[in-house]
């Protein structure tokens, strides 16, 4: 089968995504759901007040419908691509209570924190218990066996797909810089799992490339729309699986340097301001400290996602 009816699949969801995302737009705006800006953000956050978000729903609704209509292309799937669909809307469905919590209810906290993280461990488990099933190792940088024990399999996949989920949920938070990322980090994983001929991640990440790229198109500065837990969490989820379901976690480090750069941010934000009283960056993550520096949102994007590309490309012929 030639590798163009993947671009065609990645051009129809694309198609669906950017078509499906105007109405959802003007719904959000008409109902008055909109995004409420933090307090201690930048001042200037302050007009993107009462912007509609949860744009991640059409992204998710885009990969759900594909799914469904597979059978009409007589494309090629497996057990495989549907652990990653899964692991796509069971942590959207986590980020969509969340977002639904604060935006419809207007409940400001959404779940709590250990609601939340319970949540993902418990779907971590279910996912990682399917890819074992089928035969899942953990490859060790530079040792040559494989791990085949399944509890630590499990274990490791876990606290991989929590911390990937959140860490994209941290990266975020201006206008254009998560999808942007994202995109770029799965046109990697694209490429390496065509190498490999694995057909059914393949055709995972060109659907849902499509409906990122939708949503981008109405995320760009000025947003439209904003992504919303319920986006971030189920792509962050969803790069961990990819990386787990190709056996090469590890290059995640690199195809989403960005992601761990954001995390490690608010680490060390937190740790220096409780020994020392002082912040170490001008505010974290630290999309916000160069922000608050003199960047604009624009080169924010760039730069960052210039940095994707190069230490993509690098981690790529690293694993080829």
């Amino acid at each position: 089968m030639s590798n163009g009816i993947y671009l065609f699949i990645a051009s129809l969801s694309f198609a669906l995504s950017v078509s499906l995302m105007p109405f959802w737009v003007h719904w959000m705006k008409h109902k008055q759901y909109g995004q409420a800006i933090r307090a201690e953000g930048p001042k200037w956050h302050e007009q993107k007040s009462g912007t509609p978000a949860m744009g991640g729903v059409i992204i998710l609704a885009t990969v759900l419908l594909f799914s469904l209509l597979l059978p009409l292309f007589d494309l090629p799937t497996d057990p495989i691509f549907y652990s990653l669909v899964f692991s796509l809307m069971a942590f959207g469905l986590i980020g969509f209570t969340d977002d639904f919590l604060k935006i419809f209810k207007k409940e400001n906290e959404g779940l709590k924190s250990l609601q939340k993280f319970i949540a993902q461990l418990v779907i971590g488990l279910i996912v990682m218990v399917w890819l074992v099933s089928h035969d899942h190792t953990l490859v060790i940088p530079f040792f040559a066996t494989p791990i085949h024990i399944a509890l630590l399999v499990v274990l490791f996949g876990i606290i991989w797909m929590t911390g990937f989920s959140n860490a994209v949920n941290l990266t975020d938070g201006i206008d254009g810089l998560s999808g942007s990322t994202t995109i770029l980090s799965l046109l990697f994983f694209l490429i390496y799992a065509l190498h490999v001929e694995n057909y059914g991640i393949v055709l995972f990440i060109s659907i849902l490339i499509g409906g990122i790229l939708g949503f981008l198109c109405y995320n760009f500065k000025p947003a439209k729309i904003f992504m919303g837990d319920v986006g971030s969490l189920a792509i962050g989820g969803a790069l961990a699986a990819i990386s787990l379901a190709l056996n090469q976690p590890w290059s995640l480090l690199g195809i989403g340097l960005i992601y761990v750069i954001e995390t490690s941010s608010v680490i060390l934000q937190v740790a220096y301001f409780k020994r020392t009283g002082k912040r170490l960056f001008k505010m974290s993550p630290i999309h916000h400290h160069f922000e608050m520096s003199g960047w604009s949102e624009n080169k924010i994007v760039i730069v960052f996602s210039v940095v994707t590309v190069i230490v993509s490309a690098v981690t790529l012929l690293w694993i080829w």
